[in-house]
């Protein structure tokens, strides 16, 4: 099978309006939580969340902007952002041929706020007030079709809805597809935008976020004793990935190569991971056979750890019985900093083991104060330098329904 490689990548997140920004903050340990200050959320269990550093909508044409909902307007900026980052243009400067151009974006929810604003308009002001470009708008596919629109996408569309694991599952498929030879170019991705009450409240009655109100910096705390939930959060972030063929016949930059992917389901609860951690390890134990890797291969891990009690705990036992108990990876979450982008979390984070494998450096895990006992894994509290040479790095990422996906990049290649 071909060698894919990475050649572009885009991101808008709580850290930044663009990949450059996010990675600068995160580096520094930055926080991108803070307080809901909309009416809506005063009388809310949770009041904080991981917002937007920049608003989607700025970024794009008024009038496109107002017939998309916000989770495809993240979409757009970064897909755009990962197109213009492979040295790629729009239209007549599109050297891609779009019978061989591909584009995954998964979303975990899709628009939800634009089918709650028109069900309040139905409600409200009658069914002929309600938007012709309702469906359209809050549809989950929504993300994938704009972005394929914008860049004329006619080897496929897809729309992975995995929960968590949305994103990096839209990975997996846009890497098998030019893997099978069904194209040569893929934008893949995902995208999120639920901080609205009703998921913010829905969330917060499972016991599922944070309710660290008055320390909103704070309150993603992966790994940490004194962690009570998840903090929600909202963005896109993209990559374009291509045959290796294709990337030097164009003179392309090579950031690295996307060397495996591994899918498997827990098959026992809808919203807790299975305590085992069995489908977790199933699934980074696939992805580095994919990669044909072995664990003394991989240097970081950019876990899922999203602070939840339960979650946490698993997926540190998941990845000390996948990599051993001597294994010289770092670990890191980047969630302490950015919130959980459902989602659009595993395209973000795979992205951020990329980086951490080409800068050498791994951003850090903020507030973890107190680890667990018998962590048994090695986490970073602030950015660790990696060895040089070729190295890997591994992503998970799980989601409601007992997903589990895991990436792994590589940076061979990346002077190609």
């Amino acid at each position: 099978m071909p060698e894919i490689v990475i050649t572009g990548l885009g991101a808008t997140t709580p850290l930044g309006g663009d990949l450059p920004t996010t990675w600068r903050n995160l580096l520094a340990g930055t926080s991108g939580v803070s307080r809901l200050e909309q009416p809506w959320a005063e009388h809310l269990a949770c009041r904080i969340g991981g917002q937007a550093r920049e608003d989607p909508a700025a970024e794009l044409e008024p009038a496109k902007a107002r017939h998309l909902d916000r989770s495809a307007q993240f979409a757009l900026v970064a897909g755009l952002e990962a197109w213009a980052d492979a040295g790629l243009g729009l239209d007549d400067d599109n050297p891609v041929d779009p019978d061989r151009l591909l584009v995954a974006i998964g979303s975990g929810i899709g628009g939800l706020s634009s089918l709650v604003a028109n069900w309040d308009t139905l409600r409200d002001r009658g069914p002929r007030r309600v938007s012709p470009f309702t469906v359209p708008m809050l549809m989950a596919n929504a993300p994938a079709a704009n972005l394929g629109l914008a860049l004329h996408a006619r080897a496929g569309v897809h729309s992975p809805v995995s929960a968590c694991a949305s994103s990096n599952e839209a990975i997996s498929q846009g890497f098998d597809q030019l893997r099978w030879g069904r194209a040569d170019v893929a934008v893949i991705g995902g995208a999120e935008a639920t901080i609205h009450p009703l998921p913010v409240a829905a969330f917060a009655q499972m016991q599922a976020l944070s309710r660290r109100n008055d320390e909103p910096e704070r309150a993603s705390r992966p790994w940490d004793q004194d962690r009570d939930g998840f903090v929600i959060g909202e963005g896109a972030a993209c990559l374009v990935i291509e045959t290796l063929e294709h990337a030097r016949a164009r003179g392309a930059r090579i950031y690295g190569t996307l060397a495996g992917a591994g899918i498997s389901a827990d098959s026992h609860d809808l919203v807790q991971p299975d305590p085992s951690g069995l489908g977790q390890r199933k699934a980074m134990a696939k992805a580095l056979a994919d990669a044909d890797l072995t664990a003394a291969d991989i240097v970081h891990v950019n876990a899922h750890a999203t602070s939840t009690p339960q979650g946490d705990a698993t997926e540190a036992q998941s990845i000390r019985a996948v990599l051993g108990l001597d294994s010289p990876a770092v670990v890191t979450s980047t969630k302490s900093m950015t919130g959980h982008l459902l989602g659009a979390a595993g395209a973000l984070e795979t992205i951020c083991a990329l980086l951490a494998l080409r800068h050498r450096l791994v951003p850090p895990t903020i507030n973890l104060e107190r680890p667990d006992e018998d962590l048994g894994i090695d986490v970073a509290v602030a950015p660790r330098p990696l060895p040089g040479g070729d190295r890997a790095a591994i992503n998970n990422s799980f989601g409601f329904g007992g997903h589990n996906v895991a990436v792994v990049v590589t940076t061979a290649n990346a002077t190609a």
